[in-house]
C-alpha cells in the first residue's frame, strides 16, 4: 500500500453509504495526503440520470467523516466540475483510488496526464462493498429503498 504519498479520490458520494466509508478509509490509510473530490451540482445533473443530493449535504457528510479518521493526514476536499478535476493537473499526485467501476476513469486520467507530460498515477483499486444480498451497495440502490445505507435490506412494500 503506497503509504505516504500524495493521493486522490473522487465521487459524487451522494446518499453517504458504507461503501464510500470503505473508499474513503482505503485512501486515508493509502496515502500520506489526500485530495478528495465531490461532484458539484452541476456536474452532477449533467452526468447521472437521476437527483443526488446537495453538493452542501454531500460535502458535509464527507468532511465530517474524513476529520473523524484522517489521524492528522493532511485532507484537502475540493469540488470536481468535470470528470478529472485536479487529478491532470496535480503533478504532486502520486495515487488514485478507484473502484472496479471508476477504473476506467482512472486509466483516462492517466491518459490526459501522460498528454500533459506528468507522469502516471499508481491505481489502487479498492473492491466494492456488498449489501446483505451480495449485490454492491450503491446509492441507487438506496433511493430506490432496496437497501439502507449499511447494506442491509430494507423489508419489501406490500403491493
Amino acid at each position: 500500500m503506497p503509504c505516504g504519498k500524495r493521493g486522490a479520490v473522487g465521487g459524487t458520494f451522494d446518499k453517504f453509504h458504507k461503501g464510500h466509508r470503505k473508499l474513503l478509509s482505503a485512501a486515508l490509510d493509502g496515502s500520506g495526503e489526500l485530495v478528495v473530490g465531490i461532484t458539484s451540482d452541476e456536474y452532477a445533473k449533467a452526468s447521472k440520470d437521476h437527483p443526488v443530493e446537495p453538493f452542501e449535504v454531500r460535502y458535509k457528510n464527507v468532511e465530517r467523516f474524513v476529520r473523524r479518521r484522517r489521524m492528522g493526514k493532511k485532507v484537502e476536499i475540493v469540488k470536481l466540475e468535470d470528470p478529472y478535476g485536479p487529478a491532470i493537473e496535480d503533478g504532486r499526485l502520486e495515487v488514485l483510488f478507484v473502484t472496479s467501476k471508476t477504473r476506467r476513469r482512472g486509466e483516462e486520467i492517466n491518459a490526459r496526464r501522460v498528454e500533459k507530460g506528468f507522469r502516471p498515477l499508481e491505481l489502487v483499486e479498492v473492491p466494492i462493498e456488498l449489501a446483505e444480498d451480495g449485490k454492491p451497495i450503491s446509492s441507487s440502490r438506496i433511493r430506490g429503498r432496496i437497501i439502507d445505507t449499511e447494506g442491509r435490506l430494507l423489508a419489501k412494500r406490500e403491493g
